[in-house]
Order: C-alpha cells, then structure tokens, then sequence
C-alpha cells in the first residue's frame, strides 16, 4: 500500500478557506531529486495567487501549495550527489511544501546555516533566490549605489534590505506604518518612507534617484518608479498587486537611459535556479551563518491553520516571514 501523508490542498479557486487538510501519497525522488521530510514551511504571496486560481503551477509540479520548505532528506533519486539520507536541509519547491513530505530538486537544496533552526531556515529559499536573482544579478546592484525597495516590511522586503545593505548599497524602502517603518530602519535601511504620508517620488529625487528600484506593487507605482530613477537606473518587477497594465511614455527610457526588467522565479529551468543556489550557497550563505544576515519572523501557524496563515498574509499587517509547522 502506498504511504499516505496529510497536505493541504486547494480544493478550488477562492478565498483562504478554500485550503483544506487532506492525505495524498508520499512522494518518491524523481532522477536528480530527494525527498524532504517536512519540519516548517514558507507562505508566500504566490501561494496565495495559487489559491485564487492566478498561478497555475508548471506542468509537472505538484498541485499543492508551498514553495519552500525546511526539513530532513529521507530519500534520494538516482544520480543524486553532496545529499545524504539525515541531512538537514532547506529547500526551493516547484510546489508542494504545504504537506508532510515533499519531492524537490537535490542542486535547489541548501544546507540549514550553522546556528539556525529549521523553522528560520524555511523562511530563506523563495525570498533569498528572488532577492538575489532580481537585486543583484538581473539588477546589477553595487556597492555605493541606492536602491528603492517597495513592500520594506515584507518577507522579500525585509531579506533586500540586509543583503543590500551587507553588499555596501545605500538602502530606501516604502512601507504603510510607523511601526512598519521603524523595523525597516533597524534592518539597516537608510530611510523609510511611509507612502501614506510622503510620495517616494519626491524623496528619492531630493536623494539623486534610486539606482535600482524592486517593486511588487506595479499599477500606478510603474510611471512613478521611472519618474524616481537616477539616470541609468533600473526598474526590477517582481509581482503587480495593484496590475500589471499601464501606459509608459518610453521617450522618458530613452532619454534618460533607462531599463525596465523583472522575473518570476518559478518557471525558470532547474538549471537555472541550480546556479542561483550556488551563489548563493558562496556568497550569502557566509553571511547567514555568521548572523550578519537573518530571516525576519512575522508568524507560525499549525498545517491545519492553512487558512489562518494566508488571511495574515492578505491582511498585510505581518512584518517579516509567515511559515507553517508542519512536523517541527
């Protein structure tokens, strides 16, 4: 008889309630994969996208929510190497993290950093790949250089402000509240600007313009982002929770030398997503361990409180990383 397992699944497009417990089989390794026994898993605004029917998962990904996770390797495919059946990992999910057991590419695992706990780790993959990957290998970020980053408090917020910082950048953030905003400054950005009471636009102008902006909001933020840029700079889009749909004047890109750019993690190839994992692995990795890096904790809840989770989420009033305790 095939092992069973409890998962949250979605049983149909709709609001947090749409997540229900249920069993589904235990996965097995595919060529290349291991299996992890789950500890805690990330939530993440794509899983909420997921649960509302606008993020169809990849063709040969699991159905299930999550797409990150913390745990122990249980079982490895064939052609698997540096992984052992005990190792503590954390790990890049094409989905299925909202479940006991998880099938995942062995080159999107990485080592739990010495010193931290497996609930911390399932918080790094999806907002450390996205940071890295968008900030300062499709953003070319520098030393010197300032960046905007919208959505400071958040879970991809809250891991570019330290990273950029750590990286010598002068860092900017927007934020909706005072409290948002000073947990920003302690993280080490320079300047926290709360939207509902200055416009970035005229701050980061005062400033000499952002050098890079990364934003999640789109809608009517996209023209005010390129109206923020210093010459030269760049725009990198993440997500678009006001749309993805505006009218941009590129006499403006032109003129003023700028790049528009952006990516989504998840359809990327698995090669792909291998080599932003062992750069990762050599240069933030360092930083976490040694602390100068760490994730930010919002919240925890039970498998079970699937639902809990996303309505914290979608309330916007967390500050730093939301995860699930589903075996810790």
């Amino acid at each position: 008889m095939t092992e069973m397992m409890r998962a949250v699944e979605i049983t149909q497009a709709g609001a947090p309630e749409v997540l229900q417990l249920t069993q589904r089989p235990r996965p097995s390794p595919a060529y290349g994969q291991v299996v992890i026994k789950v500890a805690y898993a990330g939530v993440n605004r794509p899983d909420a996208l997921q649960r509302a029917g606008l993020y169809a998962p990849p063709p040969t990904a699991s159905d299930l929510p999550g797409l990150e996770a913390a745990g122990e390797v249980v079982s490895l495919g064939a052609g698997v190497a540096g992984l052992s059946v005990g190792d503590h990992v954390c790990a890049l999910l094409p989905g299925g993290g909202y479940a006991e057991y998880v099938a995942t590419s062995a080159a999107h695992c990485l080592p739990v950093p010495d010193g931290m706990g497996l609930k911390e780790a399932a918080c790094l993959p999806e907002t450390f790949f996205t940071v890295w990957s968008n900030v300062f290998i499709r953003g070319g970020l520098k030393a010197g250089q300032r960046i905007l980053v919208h959505g400071g408090s958040s879970g991809i917020g809250t891991t570019a402000i330290q990273l950029a910082r750590a990286f010598g950048a002068r860092v900017f953030v927007t934020a909706g509240s005072k409290d948002k905003c000073a947990a920003c400054v302690g993280l080490g950005a320079e300047q926290a600007i709360n939207y509902k009471e200055a416009d970035f636009v005229e701050v980061m102008q005062g400033e000499g313009g952002a050098d890079l902006i990364l934003d999640m909001v789109g809608g009517d933020y996209i023209p005010r982002n390129l109206k923020a840029l210093a010459e030269d700079g760049r725009l990198v889009q993440i997500a678009f929770l006001q749309g993805p749909k505006v009218e941009v004047n590129f006499v403006t890109l032109m003129t003023r030398r700028l790049t528009m750019t952006g990516s989504t993690l998840r359809p990327q190839s698995d090669l792909a997503k291998a080599r932003i994992a062992q750069e990762l692995r050599e240069a933030v990795w360092p930083l976490l361990t040694s602390g100068a890096v760490a994730p930010v904790m919002d919240s925890e809840f039970e498998l079970s409180d699937a639902s809990e989770a996303h309505r914290r989420m979608e309330s916007s009033g967390h500050i730093g990383k939301i995860v699930l305790n589903v075996g810790g």
